[in-house]
């Protein structure tokens, strides 16, 4: 019997940062097949325990052929989960770029690709789906510079654009990326999956960088449901992912997070748990920091649009002395976050 019960006549739509990112190329596919990986289990066990119709997974190393992917599917098969849908794409993580991005005088470095990784891929991205997707008509904004994003808060300095015009002129937004995803849904119709995770807006200097492109990369989502990025067929969705931004507590421009939350366009339902509670006393996060400093935060969201009922939402995040709780811990830092909807 599991702790999430989904409601009859309804679709559970979830987001998880699994952190399962590796060191290298190949090694989460090692760690996949080889069946014992304590990580890797506890993040299967966690994903059974929820039982998402549709699942953004994070912190999951790309590889071209999508091997890792295809055995992580064929795995949560071996729980009873049939994906039989997935999709995913490269990532701007750990992408070349042959220039100096973070401004050090070096070239080569995790922080000289488009954004941090070791390798091409590391830490992307992935939508499950036990609904069709229709792939022929996703939208992928990976590849969308930074400074063609209507009013960007590029970084600058006393001397000019930082790093450097020529870097900043090849920067992309999307940390990781940016998706629109059509789910084929029976009961209720197309369903666009919105995804994306943002930068942690730390580890930078007084240009804030990084907190300036957390800020541009949540305020994509409302130039896109403008239309500023050519006509939205997009109605019905659910905007999700790792945003890395509270809307109260912790680093950042927070004026982002605050006007997406607001958007009536969507709701936020506000997903909790007793374990979140019980450890700081706030239900609402979804993430376990180092204390003090981040310490626990809301920074994983699901957000349905406005058109649809939400039934039930929470925060995967029991008891932590409970054996399912010391699973959650064993998986990742962040919590895996739920949402039930229906017309």
């Amino acid at each position: 019997m599991t702790a999430v019960t989904a409601h009859g006549n309804s679709l559970r739509v979830a987001t998880f940062n699994t952190e399962l990112s590796r060191k290298g190329p190949g090694l989460l596919l090692r760690d996949i097949v080889g069946g014992d990986d304590p990580q890797v289990l506890a993040t299967l066990d966690v994903i059974a325990e929820a039982q998402p119709d549709v699942l953004l997974l994070q912190g999951f190393d790309y590889d071209l052929t999508g091997e890792a992917l295809a055995a992580y599917i064929a795995a949560l098969r071996d729980y009873g989960l049939d994906y039989a849908y997935s999709f995913s794409a490269r990532p701007n993580t750990g992408m070349p770029t042959g220039l100096d991005m973070d401004g050090n005088g070096k070239l080569g470095e995790p922080r000289d690709a488009q954004s941090y990784g070791r390798f091409s891929g590391q830490g992307g991205m992935a939508i499950l789906s036990r609904h069709p997707i229709d792939i022929g008509a996703v939208k992928d904004f990976t590849e969308l510079l930074w400074r063609d994003l209507p009013n960007a808060l590029l970084p600058e300095t006393e001397d000019g654009p930082f790093p450097s015009e020529e870097a900043l002129a090849a920067q992309r937004l999307s940390t990781t990326n940016h998706w629109v995803v059509p789910i084929e849904v029976p009961e209720f119709g197309r369903l666009d999956i919105m995804a994306f995770q943002g930068s942690p807006p730390v580890f930078d200097g007084p240009e804030d960088r990084n907190g300036k492109r957390n800020h541009d990369e949540t305020v994509f989502w409302q130039h896109y449901l403008a239309g500023h990025f050519g006509e939205t067929e997009t109605e019905s969705f659910v905007l999700l992912g790792d945003i890395n931004q509270d809307r109260r507590d912790g680093e950042g421009i927070k004026s982002a997070i605050i006007n997406l939350l607001d958007d009536p366009r969507l709701q936020d339902p506000m997903p909790k748990s007793a374990g979140s509670e019980t450890a700081t006393g706030d239900p609402f996060d979804t993430v376990d920091w180092t204390d003090p400093v981040p310490g626990n935060l809301r920074v994983d969201y699901v957000l349905p649009s406005a058109d649809w009922q939400v039934l039930d939402a929470g925060v995967l995040w029991p008891d932590p002395d409970s054996p399912l709780g010391q699973t959650v811990i064993a998986a990742s830092r962040h919590r895996l976050v739920w949402v039930d909807i229906t017309r």
